[in-house]
């Protein structure tokens, strides 16, 4: 019963996040706060939905952080979706890790290329304005980037449907 009450929260805020990610392309502390806070509390009674140590949530927490870390840096990404990386290593553990990164790589390059077709074609005729006037075509359109933090949380409440689905959820 108390795995089911973490895996809910889990999916709440995963869907929380995918919600505010998508309005606004940010991502909130507070509610990056609340899913870590948790997991790590769904760990101390190994009853989230990968029934996680304390140990495990942290060090797969740490190794989320890590992975995505680089992209920030680069400028690739904000600092929430490393933030949201992370938080995910602590509810779901290390072995999904990469699945989730790999799914969520692949959701945010399709979700990049419909954009810019979208916008190629809506504004074929704008185009050579664009160009003329030195300002790039996407930033012109109001293009606001990939909410990868959303694209993150999508293959992660598949992770959790077939969690539920295996009976993994106790």
């Amino acid at each position: 019963m108390t795995s089911l009450i973490f895996s809910l929260a889990f999916a709440a805020w995963a869907v929380a996040i995918a919600v505010c990610d998508c309005r606004s392309r940010r991502v909130p502390n507070t509610l990056v706060g609340a899913g870590l806070c948790a997991a790590l509390a769904a760990s101390l009674m190994h009853a989230g939905p990968a029934h996680l140590s304390m140990v495990q949530a942290l060090a797969a927490a740490a190794v989320g952080l890590a992975a995505l870390m680089p992209f920030f840096l680069l400028g690739m990404m904000g600092a929430g979706d490393v933030k949201v990386f992370a938080v995910l290593g602590a509810w779901c553990g290390m072995q999904p890790l990469l699945d989730l990164w790999i799914v969520a790589s692949i959701a945010a390059l399709v979700h990049a290329l419909v954009r810019l077709i979208v916008l190629r074609t809506r504004s074929q005729a704008l185009i050579g304005n664009r160009i003329n006037s030195g300002a790039s075509s996407a930033a012109s359109a109001g293009w606001r980037g990939t909410p990868f933090a959303a694209c993150l949380t999508v293959p992660a409440l598949g992770w959790l449907a077939l969690q539920a689905m295996s009976g993994g959820l106790r």
